[in-house]
């Protein structure tokens, strides 16, 4: 799973989005629980590249005789997979999709902000520029949380550990 982390980061590689979703399909594919979440998400949402990378085919055999896929804005091809990949790890499809659904109608609090209570969707929360994983609503929110919260002290751990293990040669 850290191949997949840092892929998505760029460190100590080229940041690569389609092969971090690649990555984490492989550990979809050994039953890795988080990352069969994850990749279902990123199908459910359109995320790039997640319906080329997580696709299943026919041939993954995802019968619903239940009507899951009913109420869904999204392809049947693309609920075939996420259905799939939920099954794959272990979870209870009909909560994960409810889920996925309240999040891409409503949106989520991205912000990491404590406190703050905006809702919206992923892709209109800034990103932290330094350690590209913390999201913020804005610089009012990201300026507390760089103060006060702790985002400081965290901000860039991450790459600190990873960073000189996968450095490339020079």
């Amino acid at each position: 799973m850290a191949s997949n982390i840092c892929q998505a980061l760029g460190r100590g590689v080229t940041r690569s989005k389609r092969r971090a979703t690649q990555w984490m399909r492989k550990a979809a594919e050994l039953g890795e629980t988080a990352s069969c979440l994850r990749l279902a998400c990123r199908m459910y949402t359109n995320q790039p590249y997640a319906h080329e990378v997580g696709h299943v085919g026919e041939s993954a055999g995802v019968a619903d005789p239940t009507g899951v896929m009913e109420g869904h804005d999204v392809p049947p091809f693309v609920l075939t997979g996420v259905l799939h990949w939920l099954r794959k790890g272990g979870h209870d499809p009909m909560d994960s999709l409810q889920m996925f659904r309240k999040g891409a109608l409503e949106g989520a609090p991205y912000c990491r902000n404590d406190g703050c209570g905006v809702v919206g969707h992923l892709k209109d929360f800034k990103v932290c520029p330094q350690c590209k994983i913390a999201r913020y609503c804005g610089d009012a929110c990201q300026r507390q949380d760089w103060t006060t919260g702790g985002h400081k002290a965290t901000c860039g751990t991450f790459a600190n550990k990873v960073g000189p293990i996968l450095a490339p040669a020079q």
